[in-house]
């Protein structure tokens, strides 16, 4: 736009030409070879392109993947033309036409059982506050609830914009937690924190009592690492309510989840195609969207590779038109690259989270508030230049 401006083109033409600058590549998974064929040629029709496998105009092939390749508003028109034919291609142009809207979202209104939070105008920095004593990287420190409410005080001080409370330790290799321990843990932290620190609280649970509880005690908000797939019930908490969820991405359980086959098919669609079925489970329950936040869940069943890329597309996660959390705080494939035991990860997690905010993260769940408030507020003042 900036360009456009620069040479003094009317406003009217910088919004007709601005659809036409804006180039993207949407990737088609699984397609029938005959569905397959439709789009190419719609595409081409279009000027814009589709790559599909070697065979798919004979159908020697059943199904291929399809990289549809065009300017947003030849992406537009097509998504017009499929819409009214056969073959589920109704379906892909809704697909389609969501996936356009997400991309030029800047902005989101997340609303919690307590107030309304506007996200994208900066980055948020939300507070690691583990009450437990084996967390890989804190365990102990705030194992009472005196030692926890003054570190999530301090957490306030430093400038975090939420604090994620959880009595469980995720780590690779944890056991789980009774529901009882888990709420002797949380519930009086929550409860002193909910009158003493004036910003939203969330509650790091897999448990559905353990959130009904947190939420009733003054949480607003559910950071849930089974994207409400461990209990049936969160769901329907979370919507009674009115909270915020954080869905997010993990393949197994903490305690085998690093030790079994970590390979994808893709990784990045594998994840995205996980995370919409469960914010489709979500609205199913009564949860709005305005409600959810998603996570691709760095450290949580997938290899140090794994996770780098997934910093390096995070863009790609906008197609679920969600405000996208990410936790590299800290985390093994920072210690894997820089060699440093957790406690001297700052280097190395404030490198990962300056390049998840400018890849799209517009929370970054941290452990280290006042460094990474710098870091953010710099990686911020680039991507909004």
């Amino acid at each position: 736009m900036n360009e456009l401006k620069g040479v003094h083109v009317d406003p009217y033409g910088i919004q007709a030409m601005l659809p036409k600058m804006f180039h993207l590549n949407i990737i088609l998974e699984g397609m029938e070879c005959r569905v397959a064929n439709i789009i190419k040629q719609e595409m081409l029709s279009l000027g814009g392109d589709a790559a599909v496998a070697r065979g798919t105009v004979g159908c020697s092939v059943a199904r291929t993947d399809i990289i549809l390749m065009g300017t947003y508003k030849q992406l537009q028109k097509f998504a017009d033309k499929i819409s009214i034919q056969p073959f589920g291609l109704s379906l892909i142009a809704k697909r389609i036409r969501g996936i356009l809207k997400s991309v030029v979202s800047e902005t989101f209104q997340l609303r919690t059982s307590r107030r309304e939070i506007t996200l994208g105008e900066r980055t948020l920095i939300m507070g690691i506050l583990n009450v437990t004593p084996d967390s890989f990287s804190d365990g102990g420190r705030f194992a009472s609830a005196d030692q926890a409410v003054e570190e999530g005080l301090r957490m306030a001080e430093e400038g975090a914009d939420l604090i994620d409370i959880g009595g469980e330790s995720t780590r690779p290799g944890s056991d789980p937690v009774s529901l009882e321990e888990e709420l002797r843990r949380v519930i009086p932290v929550i409860r002193s924190l909910a009158v003493r620190a004036n910003l939203p609280l969330s509650i790091d649970t897999r448990k559905a009592d353990v959130a009904r509880k947190a939420l009733a005690e003054g949480a607003e908000m559910v950071n849930d690492i089974s994207a409400m797939d461990f209990e049936d019930r969160m769901a329907d908490v979370v919507a009674d309510a009115h909270a915020a969820v954080v869905l997010m991405h993990m393949r197994g359980m903490p305690k085998t989840m690093q030790a079994g086959d970590l390979t994808y098919g893709s990784l990045s669609g594998d994840i995205i195609e996980y995370l919409a079925r469960r914010i489709e489970h979500a609205e199913n329950h009564g949860i709005h969207l305005t409600q959810i936040m998603i996570d691709p869940g760095l450290g949580f069943g997938k290899t140090a590779v794994d996770n780098l890329r997934l910093i390096k597309y995070l863009m790609e996660f906008k197609c679920l038109g969600r405000p996208i959390v990410v936790g590299p705080s800290r985390k093994g494939f920072v210690g894997r690259i820089t060699g440093d035991a957790p406690a001297d990860r700052m280097e190395g997690t404030a490198a990962a989270v300056t390049a998840a905010i400018l890849h799209g993260a517009q929370i970054v769940r941290i452990h280290d508030i006042a460094a990474m408030k710098k870091v953010a507020a710099m990686a911020d003042a680039i991507v909004r230049s």
